[in-house]
Formats: C-alpha cells, sequence, structure tokens
C-alpha cells in the first residue's frame, strides 16, 4: 500500500463476521489500511454464503469475495486460552479493533474494552452490532432485514398495494459498516492527537435511522406519518418512475424551470398554464393525472432517447438499469470503479469487488490484495509476533490456532 494512502501505517484487526463489520474494515484497508483478519476456526460465516456453491464449498464464499480483500487472515480460537493470549499479542501492534459480536461475548471471552485498552491504551475499540452495547433490545440478535423492519425503512418502501418491502440488497448492514468505518477514523484523529483510545457503539438501528433524514424529519418536524409512495418522489411531481415506448426511465423535474422544460420538450406547452399542473404544490395533488399525462407523451420514444434528449434541455433524467447492465456502462469502467484479482485459491475465475466511491487526488482507492484464504497468513503474523517455529507448532497442535 503506497505511503501516501490515507491510512497507511494503520493496523486493523478485524474480529468481524458476515457483512456490516467486514464493510466496516474493507473500507479501511481501501484507505491504506493494513487490516488482519482474526477468524475463528470455522471461518467467517460468508465464506460459505453466495451465488456459486463451488466457491462456497472452498470456504470463499462470492458474499465473502465482495468484502474482504486487501485483509490478511489468520484462525485463532478465541474460547482458547492461549488463542486469547495470541490476540493480545496482536493488541499491542495494532491501532483499532473492530468487533460484531452479540454484546457482552467479547467481556465473556476476556477481550471487552476495559481488559484491551489497559493492554493498548492508544487502540480504538469499534463495537458493531444490531443496536448497540445498551438499551432493551441490546441483547438480541439482528441481521440486515430485521434492522430494515424495525426502523421503518420497509414500511416507506413499495407502494400502498405492496408495502412493506425489503430494500433489493443489505442496506443497514452496509450502512452499519459506513458509520462504523466513519466513526474509526474521525476518532484515530482524536487518538493521535491525545494518545489514547476510545470505544465506539455502532448501532445498525440508530445508523440507520440516522440517514432516513427527510422522511424522520417529516414526522418529528411536520407531524406527517411517512407513507410508502412506490417510485415517487414526495417532495415533487412529476418526479418518479415512468413507462416509456422501451424501457423505464427515472425523470425527477423537481424545480419549476425542470417541469417547463419537460413540458416544452415531451410536447406539451399546456401544462405550465394548466391549473392542475401550473405550480408545484398543485402537481403534487394531481400527481396521478401528471403521472399518466407524462406516460402518454413518453410512449413515442424509447428511454434511452429520452434520457438524452431530457438531459439536453436540463431535465435529470436515467434509464432504469439492471446490476449488469451499470456494471457494463462506460462510465463505471472508465472511472476503475471495479478491482479485479487473478489467480485467487479456491477461485475458478478473476475475482473483481467494487472500490470506494470516490477519488483521492483524482485516485480511486483500492484493495491491494485478493480476498484471503482461511488463516493463509498465518505463519507470517506468528513469526511478526516473535513466535518461533516449535511454538508456532504447539499453538497449532493446541488448536489455538489454525
Amino acid at each position: 500500500m503506497p505511503a501516501s494512502a490515507p491510512l497507511h501505517g494503520v493496523t486493523v484487526l478485524d474480529l468481524t463476521n458476515v457483512l456490516a463489520g467486514p464493510f466496516a474494515a474493507y473500507q479501511l484497508a481501501c484507505l491504506g489500511a493494513r487490516v488482519i483478519k482474526v477468524e475463528s476456526p470455522d471461518g467467517d460465516l460468508a465464506r460459505k454464503l453466495g451465488a456459486d456453491p463451488a466457491y462456497s464449498r472452498e470456504r470463499m464464499g462470492i458474499s465473502f469475495l465482495a468484502v474482504n480483500a486487501g485483509k490478511e487472515s489468520i484462525v485463532v480460537d478465541l474460547q482458547h486460552p492461549l488463542g486469547r493470549c495470541v490476540l493480545l499479542d496482536l493488541v499491542d501492534r495494532a491501532d483499532v479493533l473492530v468487533e460484531n459480536f452479540r454484546p457482552g461475548v467479547m467481556t465473556r471471552l476476556g477481550l471487552g474494552y476495559d481488559v484491551v485498552h489497559a493492554r493498548n491504551p492508544r487502540l480504538v475499540y469499534c463495537s458493531v452490532s444490531g443496536f448497540g452495547q445498551t438499551g432493551p433490545l441490546a441483547a438480541r440478535p439482528a441481521y440486515d432485514q430485521i434492522i430494515q423492519g424495525l426502523a421503518g425503512v420497509m414500511s416507506v418502501t413499495g407502494d400502498a398495494r405492496s408495502a412493506p418491502l425489503r430494500i433489493g440488497y443489505p442496506a443497514c448492514d452496509t450502512i452499519g459498516g459506513l458509520t462504523a468505518a466513519f466513526a474509526i477514523c474521525a476518532q484515530l484523529v482524536d487518538a493521535r492527537a491525545r494518545g489514547e483510545g476510545a470505544h465506539l457503539d455502532v448501532s445498525m438501528l440508530d445508523s440507520t435511522i440516522g440517514t432516513m433524514g427527510w422522511v424522520v424529519s417529516n414526522h418529528l418536524n411536520a407531524g406527517v406519518d411517512p407513507q410508502p409512495m412506490g417510485n415517487d418522489n414526495f417532495t415533487a411531481a412529476p418526479s418518479g418512475t415512468f413507462r416509456t415506448a422501451a424501457g423505464l426511465i427515472n425523470i425527477a423535474a423537481n424545480e419549476q424551470k425542470q417541469f417547463e422544460a419537460l413540458a416544452d420538450v415531451v410536447g406539451a406547452p399546456d401544462w405550465k398554464d394548466d391549473p392542475r399542473f401550473a405550480e408545484r404544490e398543485a402537481r403534487k395533488r394531481h400527481r396521478a393525472e401528471m403521472n399518466a399525462a407524462l406516460e402518454t407523451m413518453l410512449t413515442s420514444r424509447s428511454a434511452e432517447v429520452w434520457e438524452r434528449m431530457l438531459i439536453d434541455v436540463g431535465v435529470p433524467a436515467g434509464r432504469v438499469l439492471s446490476v449488469p447492465a451499470v456494471l457494463e456502462h462506460a462510465h463505471v469502467v472508465e472511472g476503475a470503479l471495479i478491482a479485479s484479482f487473478d489467480g485467487v485459491p479456491g477461485t475458478a475465475r478473476p475475482v473483481k469487488v467494487a472500490r470506494p466511491g470516490f477519488r483521492i487526488e483524482g485516485a480511486r482507492p483500492g484493495p491491494a490484495t485478493a480476498p484471503p484464504t482461511l488463516s493463509q497468513h498465518r505463519e507470517a503474523l506468528l513469526a511478526e509476533l516473535g513466535y518461533d517455529a516449535a511454538r508456532q507448532e504447539s499453538l497449532i497442535a493446541s488448536g489455538a490456532v489454525g
């Protein structure tokens, strides 16, 4: 990893499993941190998950590949006394520890924040869980869909007939992971300034609610109970998804000038004087009529043609694409969003992963190495801790290290 990477020189112990925690640690790896993935003897559950059973059998599941590139791997049994000793030796050299066990588990293992902080006072210790370390729901297990339902996300997804609906990817896990990565980076700045670490308590539920700003604000500040509106935008009309002669298109005529340009380009300039459509609030009240009128005009051309015509007159618009289609789009390809690794053990094809969605001085950050096989870096890491061959063999024989 180049010395210019923002987190170059930072060592992260990733004790996490499945998605939220691994996604957080993956962001740190992409930013240049050295991430050591400390796995149970069975490995991260995600090693057995994903769309290709052959990869899962090799414990390189497609789900695991998505968020574990750029990491080293070692199996340590934290329930074994010698395994805990190994982890604490790793802690001595680390800047960050991330864990997503259920609250209380790390304490029962003898690896709670107080113990680790006493061992390495400058370490940033981040706990990621469904509901946080304290509170009425803290002890509950949580997966993404559980949080989507409890956070109110599902209640506003879909329309009056289909809601509540789950979002089509694990959004709450991802939001929790991003929140954890953001908090860790912020706390690292403070830790370096003061020489003192801290315990970060990241709740997936709280993180998700925190991203629902406009929906939550409607209830808190206007007394409006958020309702599912399908593909419509509750702040404006016409703003949503519309049928064309070929394909669907999203149009967001959120400003008055955009609506007027839309009316002209689709060949309906009379809308600008129609009392149902002439001004913003009227369009919202007559949303169904507005949408029907617009779709009638859009049936004359394809989504691809309308996309160009609308953008040319300043109306935000975009076709509705499939995942394969957007990954093949010239903008994504030219932007080097996808990293590729050849010859990864346990895989039959190049491993491709998404890099973060930003650039630094024009360069896209990303993982430096492929996702690791289970305990791929055991020998190197134990040697780095100063363990000689006899001690390494003893640890392996005892089951403390795998």
